[in-house]
């Protein structure tokens, strides 16, 4: 199961950071055609160039990973803090701290992540 999951992640990391490169080497046709120009023209958002949406898509798809990612671990840890509380109760002031630190870099981690992703999104 873990594997699945790396190599979804690596996988929308690349479509993310590929998608934009080859978005902006895409030749257009030279050909003339006889329809009218705004029949040729495909609807496009302005300033978005042709190409970006698999960098959208996997800059959500990432973020939400980050975001969902983070809750499984911080849950764990809480349920493993109170798991060990309720086995010794005299310990809890010695992992409280211990506890605190993990879920904070947890968090840390998930806010790189997220930044990168609407990093890639707003550039």
């Amino acid at each position: 199961m873990k594997k699945l999951v790396w190599t979804a992640v690596v996988g929308l990391v690349l479509v993310a950071a590929i998608t934009p490169i080859f978005a902006q080497n895409v030749e257009k046709p030279t050909g003339t055609t006889t329809a009218p120009a705004a029949a040729v023209k495909p609807a496009e958002a302005p300033g978005i160039s042709p190409g970006t949406g698999f960098a959208l898509m996997g800059a959500g798809i990432g973020a939400g990973l980050a975001a969902i990612g983070a809750g499984i671990g911080i849950g764990r840890i809480g349920g493993s803090m109170v798991e060990s509380i309720a086995r010794q109760p005299e310990a809890s002031g010695a992992m409280f701290a211990p506890m605190i630190i993990t879920a904070a870099m947890i968090e840390g981690t998930t806010l790189f992540a997220i930044v990168i992703c609407l990093l890639s999104v707003l550039r």
